[in-house]
């Protein structure tokens, strides 16, 4: 199904901790479907995703070109075969956020299974958090912030500058707030299942980062179950 065993990520458990556990299954629309079968190049049924901190608690988050306005979340993508996962990793988040990273804490793995109209398939989500090592290039003069949602960002603010242009439409750093609040309004009322997704690992990903001190407990996610999916999961 992957090729990302349980051996092979033997070094990062060992590294950064092991993660918290997760199954759970998402209903996605044919559209999205096709697109993640689409992207299961070499037999691929993963994503690394990176939750990376700056020194003020700001989350690096990108769009993507089909992204409604307002959507942002965290950068993702995949490690190619044989490739070391941890370069990998920092790999991903270089092409999409332009940011040099050093992985903090292993705090997720989520095993979903996407269904729609009696497909089935099955994917894992490996999270980390991580901390950015260099920031972009320097911006001279006031700029929005992403979404426009934190107005307008001071001179000298530094901006992300993704390498994969094509893939990424923009970068920025983003609150634990907005997050958690405009920004996962706006991906909840798209109705996309993929989008649901992301909110559900985005809350979870918060709350594991909380959990270790990584991050203050501040802000929480609201309560209910807003997804539309069902999981369990364990340490």
């Amino acid at each position: 199904m992957m090729y990302l065993t349980d051996e092979y990520l033997a070094p990062l458990v060992a590294r950064y901790g092991r993660p918290r556990t997760v199954t759970m299954e998402q209903e996605i629309g044919r559209g999205e479907m096709d697109m993640v079968r689409a992207s299961r190049k070499d037999g691929r049924a993963h994503d690394v995703t990176g939750f990376i901190l700056d020194d003020r608690h700001r989350l690096a988050c990108i769009r993507k070109p089909f992204f409604v306005p307002g959507a942002w979340r965290a950068p993702s993508g995949g490690i190619h075969p044989g490739e070391d996962v941890e370069q990998g990793i920092k790999r991903e988040m270089k092409e999409e956020t332009g940011l040099d990273v050093e992985l903090v804490a292993y705090l997720l793995r989520i095993s979903v299974r996407f269904t729609s109209e009696g497909r089935v398939q099955p994917w894992v989500s490996h999270i980390f958090a991580a901390r950015a090592l260099v920031p972009g290039p320097a911006s001279q003069a006031a700029v929005p912030g992403p979404g426009n949602l934190t107005g307008a960002s001071a001179a000298g603010e530094w901006l992300l500058e993704p390498e994969d242009k094509e893939e990424i439409a923009a970068a920025g750093w983003v609150t634990v707030e907005e997050l958690l609040g405009p920004v996962r309004r706006i991906l909840l009322d798209t109705g996309q299942g993929l989008f649901r997704y992301r909110v559900a690992l985005t809350d979870m990903a918060i709350e594991e980062m909380r959990k270790r001190g990584l991050l203050s407990r501040r802000s929480s996610a609201p309560g209910g179950s807003a997804y539309g999916l069902t999981s369990r999961g364990s340490m």
